[in-house]
């Protein structure tokens, strides 16, 4: 019985570990190419081999084995180091707010006075 418990908390932790991978591949895509060499991290392409990769290797892979732990580190660093280095460049989302104009600036509409 606890053997059986313990084989579906693996199942689960290893469907989170593949989720969170797919999130971050996700984020890595619909984000600007010119918002990586802004931000002055590693290029569109290298993010998303390395989480595709990633993605790839929690869906086949066990969760022992040493390929999903570096993985997960590389999601890891995307998430907590390139993600808001990007979000701050491009102004958080990537797809227009659906309010504001062009002429709105950080602090609010710009006037011209």
């Amino acid at each position: 019985m606890l053997v059986q418990e313990f084989n579906r908390l693996l199942y689960w932790v290893s469907w989170g570990l593949l989720l969170f991978s797919l999130f971050a591949f996700i984020d890595a895509a619909i984000r600007r190419e010119d918002a990586y060499r802004a931000a002055n991290k590693q290029s569109k392409p290298f993010w998303l081999i390395f989480l595709g990769i990633a993605v790839a290797v929690n869906f086949f892979m066990g969760i022992f084995d040493f390929l999903p732990i570096i993985g997960l580190i590389a999601t890891i660093v995307y998430i907590v180091d390139v993600r808001p280095a990007l979000r701050q460049i491009s102004g958080g989302r990537n797809w227009p707010r659906g309010r504001g104009s062009s002429s709105d600036g950080p602090y609010g509409p710009f006037n011209g006075r």
